[in-house]
């Protein structure tokens, strides 16, 4: 399990701050379904209190956890946010928006949704006309404070997010780096994973709840049998589309002309 590194990165960051806000997403290298970001405000008086610092000692990247752990740090977040800890949303973009905005911007859009559920699960507890807690985006020099109070840091796994509605900080393999933004992969990676059971349910010849819409050889062969569906990403087939021995219901029109940009899946299937 991982160390408290990831705790200590985050106090190093507190200063007189209410806390930390991190922001990840899920299923950004998917063939199929919603791109699902998730965002924690750990408050400060987490990061006091020895009992749940304690506890989140074991607390890793998402990918870094087993699915029994992942579920069971989803149920330790719920707890946080009861108690006070924490505050922690989710927030999708579905297939349609990500062939049209594509998978950047798509990711972009969940983030931003992600943010927006937390501030309103604030402004819902918080006294009438209290300010946003979150430092608005605009120019480099935008106030970090807000009589008197400042905001709480806002760090988002991987790169800038250009446009966004906050002001941030991007760090690369974040969600190994802070423990915010850990929490957040975790909401993340749960919330997605069980939208993609559920899809499982109504599409049951995918095995959705198998690989989550990742480009395996149990989904590949799948999408060969049987064509695609409403949650698969039209973009992102090209290539399965253009190196398959047999045109795949569905396909038929993605064979991209040579001018066309080259597609957005990092999988080759030559």
């Amino acid at each position: 399990m991982a160390s408290h590194s990831l705790i200590r990165y985050d106090k190093k960051r507190l200063g007189n701050a209410p806390g930390i806000v991190g922001v990840d997403e899920a299923g950004r290298g998917c063939f199929a379904g919603p791109v699902v970001a998730g965002a924690v405000w750990v408050q400060r008086k987490f990061y006091e209190v020895s009992t749940p610092v304690r506890r989140a000692g074991f607390i890793n990247d998402s990918k870094q956890l087993s699915q029994e752990t992942r579920e069971e740090v989803f149920a330790l977040i719920e707890h946080w946010e009861r108690s006070g800890n924490l505050i922690f949303s989710a927030g999708t973009a579905s297939v349609r928006e990500i062939d049209t905005l594509n998978i950047l911007g798509a990711s972009r859009l969940a983030m931003q949704r992600a943010v927006a559920g937390v501030l309103e699960k604030f402004n819902a507890a918080a006294p009438e006309g209290t300010p946003c807690p979150f430092a608005t985006a605009g120019a480099d020099d935008a106030p970090l404070f807000d009589k008197g109070i400042s905001f709480p840091p806002m760090l988002v796994d991987g790169r800038p997010l250009v446009p966004f509605a906050w002001r941030h900080e991007a760090i690369v393999k974040g969600d190994a780096t802070s423990l915010a933004i850990a929490l957040a992969s975790i909401v993340a990676k749960v919330t997605r994973d069980r939208l993609m059971c559920d899809f499982d349910k109504e599409f049951p010849q995918y095995n959705f709840s198998e690989h989550k819409g990742y480009g395996t050889p149990t989904h590949i062969a799948a999408i060969r049998a049987h064509g695609i569906t409403p949650l698969h990403r039209m973009k992102f087939l090209r290539n399965l589309a253009a190196n398959s021995p047999q045109q795949i219901a569905g396909l038929e029109d993605l064979f991209p002309p040579e001018s066309a940009a080259p597609p957005q899946s990092e999988f080759s299937f030559l």
